[in-house]
């Protein structure tokens, strides 16, 4: 049984050079790094920095791994981190209080590795605007609301939030069923967000906590390769689930009536109304 109030969830894959250059320092935490089958020194690696590590014979994805851990999490809380990411201890703090009040998911404003913003909240995931989001025009001006920042001092409502950082009450978490293992890569945390939602738990990105995540997304090549492959995969199995964020049949905003009434807004420090 640890002390912390906190743990913090890894998955790693071929993830040292990460690991080396974004977890080397304290950790008031317990840190559990779930290795799938990583042919570099990642485990190594990780074990010197002071994770606890679950090796996996082989390569189960993002989803499948991060329930391994959780499941043997006795934490009050727990954090989802990806390997890139620079976790500051003292935002997990600010992160606990909105999740006392609010419960949900909860997610720190991330910036990128010059120090710019990274719209890691979003709006609902119509497929225009995931087209949208690569910049093709006119939809990425019809949908310029898709992408959702918080400043300090703000805190906002999501559809869902980027997976590289997504903090819960491990009960909570528990409760709306953990991470789905139909997806193997990608579109795992818009189906989060969106059940999270129908589950009573709000989704918010809180601007007040400001973590560097040193982000390159595999499938921005025009380069074909097995990122793009599971991405359009996860993206068939996504679709299939939420068919109203491709024909708008029905709409989208009657199936999710309590997200479509409070993304992009602010959070109140009250409690949200129940079935706002």
């Amino acid at each position: 049984m640890t002390s912390h109030l906190w743990s913090v969830v890894t998955v790693t894959y071929n993830s040292a050079d990460a690991l080396r250059q974004c977890w080397d320092g304290a950790k008031p935490y317990e840190w559990i790094v779930v290795d799938n089958n990583s042919s570099d020194d990642s485990v190594e690696v990780a074990e010197k920095l002071g994770a606890r590590v679950i090796r996996l014979p082989e390569n189960v994805g993002f989803s499948k791994a991060n329930n391994v851990a959780v499941r043997q999490v006795t934490t009050e809380y727990v954090l989802f981190a990806n390997p890139d990411l620079e976790v500051g201890p003292d935002g997990l703090d600010v992160l606990r209080a909105h999740l006392e009040v609010h419960g949900g998911l909860a997610a720190p404003q991330l910036l990128s590795s010059a120090g710019t913003l990274q719209p890691n909240g979003r709006g609902f995931p119509y497929a225009t605007a995931k087209l949208g989001n690569r910049k093709i025009w006119p939809l990425s001006r019809m949908h310029s609301s898709y992408r959702l920042i918080a400043d300090p001092g703000e805190a906002i409502w999501v559809a869902w939030v980027m997976g590289a950082a997504v903090a819960a009450r491990t009960a909570d978490f528990m409760r709306i069923g953990g991470w789905n293992e139909r997806f193997f890569l990608y579109y795992e945390d818009h189906e989060l967000g969106l059940r999270a939602w129908r589950h009573g738990e709000p989704v918010a990105l809180i601007g007040d906590v400001r973590w560097t995540h040193h982000w390159a997304r595999a499938t921005n090549s025009f380069r074909w390769s097995k990122a793009h492959t599971f991405e359009i995969e996860s993206a068939r199995t996504f679709y299939g689930m939420f068919p109203e964020f491709v024909v708008g049949m029905p709409p989208a905003p009657r199936r999710h009536p309590r997200a479509a009434a409070l993304i992009g807004s602010p959070v109140r420090s009250s409690h949200i109304p129940a079935g706002a």
